[in-house]
């Protein structure tokens, strides 16, 4: 059993003694909650259906989660948590994990209007889970981006049970390649260096990492894991701009994939 309870965050302590890398991705996505998300966090809780990504690429179409019934889930960097929502509302039972209390303050509020689960505040490289707990854990723009790889991968086989999927998606590399270093849109030029990729600090905040295909698979298979598959999204026809994400525009991603689906097993 996992030792958290649903609608009830854990005190600061959990994530008191902040490095400076988390220090400036919890400021920017409080930045981001109050800006962008909070209005919108019911409406993204409401959606029927299961989508991936920037552009909503329906879930049905990958097949990656046909049936979640009873699975213990743990999403990782959740935000508002509204990827667990459809979990839930698909029958599986979800924990959503965020290092940012402001993001996860709001994720509770729209549990008011919607079923409870628990929310954990805490950094994705450092658990304050069981090992074994989990049949799933799910990362959409979570952890893939924002955390170091080397850290929360081991932390992911740890929490799953033996024969347990890993499904995360994050930003692909060459629309990191192609995003001018001062910020603005991706255009049709290779830009910096793939080893930058590894450790970036955008303008407007927050540090990402975007390791190779390469690292990836040997960070997977050094953890225990065995990849099935990457999947490279392109945008629906009638796809429109993120509101945040405004580093790549449909037109771009239809021609590129921006961004990458991993789907891996535990053995």
């Amino acid at each position: 059993m996992i030792a958290v309870e649903a609608k009830v965050l854990p005190s600061p302590d959990s994530v008191e003694l902040l490095s400076d890398e988390l220090r400036s991705n919890r400021e920017l996505w409080s930045s981001v909650n109050e800006q962008f998300t909070a209005g919108d966090a019911l409406a993204r809780w409401g959606q029927p259906g299961i989508s991936w990504g920037l552009f909503s690429v329906p879930d049905a179409e990958l097949g990656l989660l046909d049936d979640v019934a009873g699975l213990d889930v743990l999403e990782l960097g959740c935000g508002t948590a509204y990827f667990s929502a459809w979990l839930r509302r698909a029958g599986a039972r979800p924990v959503a994990l965020d290092l940012s209390r402001a993001q996860l303050e709001t994720a509770q509020q729209c549990q008011d209007s919607f079923d409870a689960f628990p929310l954990v505040e805490a950094d994705g490289a450092c658990l304050p889970l069981h090992e074994r707990s989990f049949d799933l854990v799910v990362s959409e723009y979570g952890v893939g981006p924002w955390c170091d790889p080397v850290r929360w991968i081991p932390e992911a086989a740890r929490v799953l049970r033996p024969g347990g999927r890993l499904l995360f998606l994050t930003s692909s590399v060459l629309l990191g390649l192609c995003v001018p270093a001062e910020g603005g849109v991706a255009g049709d030029r290779l830009l910096r260096s793939q080893h930058d990729l590894a450790h970036i600090r955008w303008p407007g905040g927050g540090i990402e990492h975007h390791p190779s295909h390469g690292t990836w698979i040997g960070l997977l298979r050094a953890s225990g894991f065995v990849v099935d598959a990457l999947h490279e999204l392109h945008p629906p026809e009638d796809a429109r701009p993120h509101d945040f994400y405004e580093i790549v525009t449909p037109a771009w991603a239809s021609r590129w994939p921006a961004e990458e689906l991993w789907a891996a097993h535990l053995l």
